[in-house]
């Protein structure tokens, strides 16, 4: 067990998304929580039924906690990786058009055009 840090606090409830009236708006102590191993030999020492089940689930929570994290991470390599290309790709574009222009000659003034003023 270990208590949070103010940053991991205030994390924590942007994260559940706790208002900030009501009960728990002034703490005068940081929360301390568990960790998976923790919670397990928790529930071992304290030997019932409940503290099984509960065990059960906390077990079953970090495991998806954890492949959401490993799913973010993926996420977040792939959005980098497409970043990095899209950025490419703007220099590439942006060249290309910079490119036209040179080519391109200059527009003139037809005064055919200006004849009906």
């Amino acid at each position: 067990m270990f208590q949070l840090t103010e940053e991991e606090f205030a994390a924590l409830r942007l994260q559940f998304a706790t208002l900030k009236t009501g009960r728990g708006q002034h703490r005068k102590y940081l929360p301390y929580v568990f960790t998976e191993l923790d919670a397990i030999m928790a529930a071992t020492l304290l030997n019932s039924p409940r503290a099984t089940e509960l065990s059960v689930y906390v077990v079953r929570a970090f495991v998806e906690l954890r492949g959401m994290l490993s799913s973010n991470r993926e996420l977040a390599g792939k959005v980098n990786t497409l970043e990095r290309k899209v950025s490419v790709h703007e220099r590439n574009i942006a060249e290309l058009v910079d490119s036209m222009a040179q080519l391109r000659p200059p527009r003139q003034l037809r005064l055919s055009a200006l004849s009906g003023f």
